[in-house]
């Protein structure tokens, strides 16, 4: 009867852990598949931004940006453009004109794309011209990194190689 029970309780110690891991491989699948959405989600937010940039689709960017977004970008502090600019209203009317005015963009190549959770990153080559001295900067690299919340950008964090576009922007 002794072993009759010892082996009763060694089946049921060994039905519950098993269980335990079972729960616990559920849960940990039921996160990836968490994270795989947000991250699937974050990337589309974050490409129908661009696209609506390149397009020049104002309604669009609009729709898709925080009102608190930041958008960062360093360099040069004489260049007139770079920020960081805090806040949608402060972007649509103080950044976006400055930008327009000094710099139009002349190729953008995203090579590389990737996304995990509410963070997208983008790498690629670009090149544009300075409007104020009408010189064309060489190709450069550029990274960008895109927070995303509650399905709008909150980070438009720009990392550029800003000596190809000052030495463009300061050419005589």
């Amino acid at each position: 009867m002794k072993q009759l029970l010892l082996i009763i309780s060694l089946s049921s110690l060994i039905l519950f852990v098993g269980c335990g891991t079972n729960s616990e491989k559920t849960n940990q699948n039921d996160k990836e598949n968490s994270m795989e959405k947000q991250s699937k989600a974050t990337m589309d937010i974050a490409m129908k931004f661009m696209d609506a940039m390149g397009k020049g689709d104002m309604e669009t960017m609009v729709s898709l940006m925080d009102d608190d977004m930041v958008w960062q970008n360093e360099g040069d502090k004489s260049l007139p453009w770079l920020g960081p600019w805090k806040g949608k209203k402060v972007i649509l009317e103080t950044f976006l004109p400055l930008f327009m005015e000094h710099f139009k963009t002349t190729k953008w190549v995203t090579e590389d794309a990737i996304s995990s959770g509410d963070v997208a990153a983008f790498f690629g080559q670009m090149k544009g011209v300075t409007l104020k001295s009408n010189q064309e900067t060489t190709e450069f690299t550029f990274a960008l990194r895109v927070k995303v919340a509650n399905g709008k950008i909150v980070l438009w964090n720009w990392l550029e190689d800003s000596y190809a576009v000052s030495n463009a922007y300061h050419s005589k």
